[in-house]
């Protein structure tokens, strides 16, 4: 138990300065940005897609979490979203090197994730905008204040500081309850899942590495490289896996359908694309 709490203590840790840095951005945004500079961050947001999906393959534990923040004080897109999040993969990358895999099949890998982020991010962008109809909403920061209940109007650093520590706190609870949940269920387990139901198979890595923790990579990642579980399985989880990202945009976007609708888009991307990659045979 002491190993699981020491575990979540330095997992959340690092995404303080990530979380920090991004609140003050916002802050920067909501009280210094005029109105030309806030059209020129919404103009660029049309390419957002493609850079949240080369970004988010950066093997950086907060990156996901700051994109959530940003989206939900309406600075970033739909689309831009859905690529950080279907780009990024917590610990992917180290247990890929320090298990040995060679270096074109991380790079495959790699790669397969940034065309898919940014296909699908830009597709989930022209669904959103012409088939729904729907319209990005304008920069609102102070929706994130209201999420928090706190007071925005204390300074940028100390405002900053107040929605640091209050996300810090929330993710480092419920991040604690996964790491006990999934250390009791244990890792023979998770892969008993996959195993058992080869025909959905991707739908239940899909299902495991929606859980926002850095252990569902980790188990994932293990069991391809073990060859418990094929490619298609392996992408899915993947692809779903934006770690802490999904429980910040919980907790701080106003929007709960919105919400709701995003977690679903992502799960059935990273499935649909699993299922091509078995299809197709391909191989990493």
């Amino acid at each position: 138990m002491s190993e699981l709490f020491l575990d979540t203590v330095f997992d959340s840790v690092k995404l303080l300065p990530f979380l920090f840095v991004t609140y003050v951005l916002m802050e920067l945004l909501e009280h210094r940005a005029g109105a030309r500079t806030k059209k020129r961050i919404y103009d660029a947001g049309k390419l957002g897609p493609l850079w949240g999906g080369l970004l988010g393959i950066v093997p950086q534990c907060g990156f996901s979490a700051s994109a959530s923040s940003l989206f939900a004080g309406r600075v970033i897109t739909v689309g831009t979203l859905l690529a950080v999040w279907l780009s990024t993969s917590d610990e992917m990358l180290p247990v890929l090197i320090s298990g040995g895999a060679s270096v074109s099949t991380i790079v495959k890998i790699l790669l397969a994730k940034v065309l898919i982020a940014v296909s699908s991010g830009f597709f989930a962008e022209f669904v959103y905008l012409k088939v729904l109809k729907r319209q990005e909403k304008e920069m609102d920061i102070h929706a994130v204040c209201e999420e928090e209940h706190c007071h925005c109007e204390d300074g940028i650093l100390l405002s900053a500081g107040k929605h640091t520590v209050r996300i810090f706190l929330y993710l480092f609870l419920l991040s604690l309850a996964f790491n006990v949940v999934i250390g009791a269920a244990g890792r023979e387990t998770l892969a008993g899942i996959f195993s058992g139901m080869p025909v959905v198979g991707e739908l239940a890595a899909a299902f495991v590495g929606l859980i926002p923790n850095c252990a569902s990579s980790v188990i994932i990642t293990g069991l391809y490289l073990d060859g418990v579980i094929g490619a298609g399985a392996m992408m899915s989880g993947l692809l779903v896996n934006a770690g802490v990202g999904v429980l910040v945009l919980l907790r701080q976007n106003q929007d709960r359908k919105q919400t709701a609708g995003l977690i679903g888009a992502l799960l059935c991307i990273g499935v649909f694309w699993g299922v091509v990659i078995r299809i197709a045979g391909i191989t990493f």
